[in-house]
């Protein structure tokens, strides 16, 4: 039992005292969401979207080495030097708060570097996050699935820990996460959570999920669809009367379908579309912005597309050409397009004019919105 203990205490990377340490803690005390370490550069910090160097030298490979090595157990240096990179998660104590990061080792050019993104150890509400009151429809769902879309550091697994922390304090049910790593840590309130980590409390995600259909769970977060397995394995928990939560790559809600199908052959899609049909709740896609508010680093803009009778029936249909205008014109079912959300936010004096016009999928639509010309009507059928 104490053997077991060590090699739990050495997977939790709890090692006081290491020299990067004070990079972490630097990137905490500037409020910084990623921290970048790079040979032949100074350690970068991302704050409110933007790089900036820190204030002292250029790292060299010697000291890159030093520096990340110690972050890494036995069984994350085998990855690394097998796949030439390695993510998971590192705490670093912080004026008596302990701090969360998503770190990932890689190689480059032959050198050594790493990427660590800093994970609130709070859990923000929905209005905190700037999101839109709709958002807590898709967390009241006995069963089916919502799935996040959007790029790299797009707020994606923030939002989602908003999501699951809002059920958290009004039902009474069992949350199950498998993630790798483990990002929020969540404090039970009514619900019972348990969090499990690929590779430190199971072997891979496919045990982890053969376990997760027989732990009971009312409610279940899956991490990212990647490949085709893991979409299959969630939707049949999805199918099976559990609410299943999950991310994806995609850039907006209409184009997730696509992004879906192209993980499988052609000859599935038929069978694939009626099974997103009948059990998807929910695609949320979103994109992180500057915010122009004091004390507001970064806002997100979100479209949202609930799966309502026509969502359905275009889905179903292969129309997935219209559904973009679906969601445009679907705000009775709480939907909206990134027009709508772009213009909400410049509304609210959260983001400036011209940022909204440089992310907006079509400037001239979002320049009649701000203009006060109704852009949600029309027909799609």
């Amino acid at each position: 039992m104490a053997e077991r203990d060590d090699v739990r205490s050495s997977l939790m990377h709890v090692r006081p005292n290491i020299e990067v340490d004070k990079l972490f803690r630097a990137c905490v005390k500037l409020e910084a969401s990623d921290l970048h370490l790079k040979v032949g550069k100074p350690p970068m910090v991302r704050i409110d979207g933007s790089l900036r160097p820190m204030n002292r030298g250029e790292i060299n490979d010697e000291e890159m080495v030093q520096l990340c090595y110690p972050l890494m157990n036995e069984r994350n240096r085998k990855i690394f030097e097998r796949d030439g990179g390695a993510d998971f998660a590192h705490t670093c104590d912080v004026e008596d708060v302990t701090w969360r990061f998503r770190v990932n080792l890689l190689q480059q050019l032959g050198h050594m570097g790493m990427v660590a993104r800093r994970v609130s150890s709070w859990i923000p509400d929905f209005e905190g996050l700037h999101l839109p009151p709709s958002m807590e429809e898709l967390c009241t769902f006995d069963q089916g699935m919502v799935l996040l879309a959007g790029v790299t550091g797009s707020g994606k697994s923030t939002t989602i820990a908003s999501m699951l922390n809002w059920i958290n304090h009004r039902y009474r049910k069992h949350i199950l996460t498998l993630e790798d790593p483990i990002e929020f840590v969540y404090t039970e309130d009514k619900c019972l959570i348990n969090q499990r980590e690929v590779g430190l409390d199971v072997i891979d995600f496919e045990v982890g999920m053969k376990h997760a259909v027989r732990e009971d769970p009312d409610v279940m977060l899956v991490g990212e669809m990647r490949d085709k397995e893991t979409f299959m394995t969630a939707i049949h928990a999805a199918e099976t009367g559990h609410l299943v939560f999950g991310t994806i790559h995609a850039s907006s809600a209409a184009t997730t379908i696509g992004r879906i199908l192209d993980l499988f052959p052609q000859n599935m899609h038929g069978a694939l579309r009626s099974a997103i049909a009948f059990n998807m709740r929910g695609i949320v896609a979103q994109k992180l912005l500057k915010s122009i508010k004091p004390g507001v680093g970064r806002v997100p803009t979100v479209e949202i597309m609930n799966f309502s009778p026509t969502i359905k029936k275009l889905v179903l249909e292969g129309s997935d050409e219209k559904l973009g205008d679906a969601i445009r014109i679907g705000a009775e079912d709480g939907m909206q397009d990134f027009t709508q959300s772009l213009k909400k936010l410049v509304d609210d004096q959260l983001i400036d004019r011209n940022v909204a016009l440089e992310v907006a999928p079509s400037r001239e639509a979002l320049k009649m919105a701000l203009k006060g010309i109704d852009v949600s009507q029309g027909g799609i059928l």
